[in-house]
């Protein structure tokens, strides 16, 4: 199940963006947090879809390489439009972040959504609250390959 471009535009402050999966639950994973039973999990967001609800491409070859960073933007700053070339998502940890296609789609961000990042798609990002926005990101690109590329 995919989003719709309006219903992405569409969502408001205090809204949790499960893309693909809608109503935040608390899930079994697998069976090793099954085994324990005062172990929970929540999915924030899981989607066949980057937000603006067009389809994630396959995996690149290449030797995997897996990065977790800690982005902190701060108030009233915007990053520059650029791409992921691979598989991009993040958690908005505080702040307000709204992301911004050239094309005019939008999508607000609010502390604890989840987003599924385009991919080979230009967007930038702006911290549009009164403190820094941080987002936890989680790149899984290929070694050696830049996981964001400016866009001229």
């Amino acid at each position: 199940m995919r989003a719709s471009r309006k219903a992405v535009q569409g969502l408001g402050q205090g809204v949790v963006l499960i893309i693909g999966f809608i109503g935040a639950a608390t899930v079994q994973s697998d069976e090793t947090m099954a085994a324990m039973k005062s172990i929970t999990t929540e999915v924030l967001i899981k989607s066949d879809a980057s937000w603006n609800g067009r389809p994630l491409p396959s995996y690149s070859a290449g030797d995997p390489e897996i990065s977790v960073v800690r982005v902190t933007i701060p108030s009233g700053s915007a990053l520059p439009m650029h791409i992921h070339p691979y598989a991009t998502a993040g958690v908005l940890l505080q702040g307000r972040l709204e992301v911004r296609t050239p094309e005019g789609e939008t999508l607000q961000v609010n502390p604890g959504d989840g987003v599924i990042e385009l991919i080979n798609q230009p967007h930038g990002g702006a911290s549009i609250g009164t403190e820094d926005a941080v987002i936890l990101v989680v790149y899984a690109g290929i070694k050696g390959e830049p996981v964001t590329k400016l866009v001229q």
